[in-house]
């Protein structure tokens, strides 16, 4: 869909449908309407007990829209299970800056120090908050990230976590999958509501860093 303005992007999103390339150098996406869709009741999030002592004793740090081009191309890499390639194209990671630039995009980054080590990234518009993908290359990071964003978006009054597909992964943290039909349903009241993805007050736990490296090493990307 080589003409299409980032207007006619977002208003896929509108209804129910996203983009993908078929590599990382193709100039053009295919906008996918899956039969099923992965979602995550934002009132459902599990957080095993191993993960909560994780969250406990852990000195990973957490930032928010501080990276988002570097977590991007992370989650942009090779991947081993699709093969070596990413649906993620070069056009695709300019469109989601354009989208940060505008406040329709954000990310949750996961720092070791000043390193890099774990986030995720998604669209929003309204209510929703359309999580394109996720990555980690430390144990749990991409977990630390995804409880981050439900926190968030519960404060920012958010009530549609979309994870377009569901994985094993985001099963394991609440993720359930209901048909294509039923995402319409909860999709429109959503794009209704006003979120606000800077609303949490308090402080962040694991929060506070200093960015240095930008440049992750050795990308798991997990969505």
């Amino acid at each position: 869909m080589r003409n299409f303005t980032y207007r006619d992007v977002l208003n896929l999103y509108r209804t129910g449908k996203f983009p993908m390339s078929d590599s990382r150098t193709s100039q053009q996406f295919v906008i996918v309407e899956p039969d099923m869709r992965g979602i995550i009741p934002l009132d459902g999030l599990h957080i095993s007990r191993s993960l909560a002592k994780f969250m406990r004793s852990t000195d990973l740090t957490l930032t928010i829209d501080q990276a988002f081009d570097a977590v991007v191309w992370a989650c942009a890499q090779p991947r081993p299970t699709e093969g070596g390639g990413t649906w993620i194209s070069d056009s695709l990671r300019q469109l989601y800056r354009l989208f940060l630039d505008m406040g329709h995009a954000h990310s949750v980054e996961v720092w070791q120090d000043s390193e890099l080590v774990g986030g995720l990234f998604g669209v929003t518009i309204g209510g929703a908050f359309f999580g394109e993908s996720m990555f980690s290359i430390r144990p749990n990071a991409s977990k630390l990230a995804l409880v981050h964003l439900v926190e968030r978006l519960n404060a920012g009054g958010f009530t549609l976590l979309d994870t377009q597909y569901l994985t094993d992964h985001l099963e394991s943290m609440g993720g359930i999958e209901i048909p294509q039909s039923d995402y319409l349903k909860l999709l429109p009241n959503a794009l209704k509501i006003r979120g606000d993805f800077t609303a949490l007050d308090h402080p962040i736990t694991m929060f506070e860093t200093t960015p240095v490296d930008l440049s992750p090493k050795d990308a798991n990307p997990e969505a």
